[in-house]
């Protein structure tokens, strides 16, 4: 197979299976973690660790930005049908670098590798991600130059793919929709923080026996995070009924 269509296959198929990525970057994160803790127990590391969320939220901020102010049917989770767009994103972020939600899916993970403490972790994370995201753009935008032509690739050639130039910044063409937002990100919180106390919590488990936390910040930051969730869920899901009774 030429090297062409041989990356369009293998992007297609990351893309399709995307999702699993995360999974393995947190197995392999949370075993370095343990480690750490295990031989530097009484290190206070609390700073650090809000360093690593601030982070993961400044990837989440520009995913939130992103979907917020997408057209319809684009930037979204589909897997199972693979490629959707019936509109390119020119503008706000989408003006700066042409994979915004792919710089924000960075950042939060990034936040996650930093907060092992492990230099080569956090190397290995950044090759991994290059390699598999950079197919994955790849294919996308075979799949964007096919179907919108020249609109496509006047759009690609002024923009950086993903290193933001923030001098090419422009204003949204389009209103902000919560509802986007909501609809594709209302789990991002409760994510951050459940991954954080996750992490916390086993640590303390491995080196205790106990899953209690000393500082409690991780704690109450999770139940507010589920608090957060399911409000938003159950408006969510009144939003839907009320609208089928209509």
């Amino acid at each position: 197979m030429p090297l062409r269509e041989e990356m369009i296959s293998q992007g297609n198929f990351l893309f399709k299976y995307r999702s699993f990525l995360p999974i393995l970057i947190l197995l392999a994160g949370l075993y370095v973690y343990v480690r750490h803790k295990l031989f530097s127990p009484n290190d206070d590391e609390f700073t650090w660790e809000l360093i690593c969320l601030s982070v993961c939220l400044v990837g989440l901020f520009i995913r939130i930005y992103c979907i917020g102010y997408s057209h319809d049917n684009t930037s979204g989770r589909n897997t199972e049908e693979g490629q959707i767009a019936e509109a390119i994103n020119q503008s706000g972020l989408y003006a700066t670098c042409r994979h915004p939600l792919y710089l924000g899916n960075f950042l939060m993970w990034l936040g996650i590798a930093l907060l092992t403490l492990n230099g080569w972790f956090v190397i290995a994370f950044i090759f991994l991600f290059w390699v598999y995201y950079e197919r994955i753009m790849f294919a996308e935008e075979e799949y964007l130059r096919n179907k919108f032509g020249k609109v496509y690739t006047d759009w690609a050639e002024k923009t950086p793919a993903f290193i933001p130039d923030l001098t090419k910044w422009t204003p949204p063409r389009l209103s902000f929709s919560w509802k986007k937002v909501i609809r594709q990100e209302k789990a991002g919180i409760l994510n951050l923080f459940l991954v954080f106390w996750l992490f916390k919590a086993i640590a303390a488990y491995s080196i205790n026996g106990t899953i209690l936390i000393e500082n409690t910040f991780w704690q109450f930051g999770l139940l507010a995070a589920i608090a957060w969730y399911i409000l938003i869920k159950g408006l969510q899901m009144t939003t839907v009924l009320f609208e089928k009774d209509r």
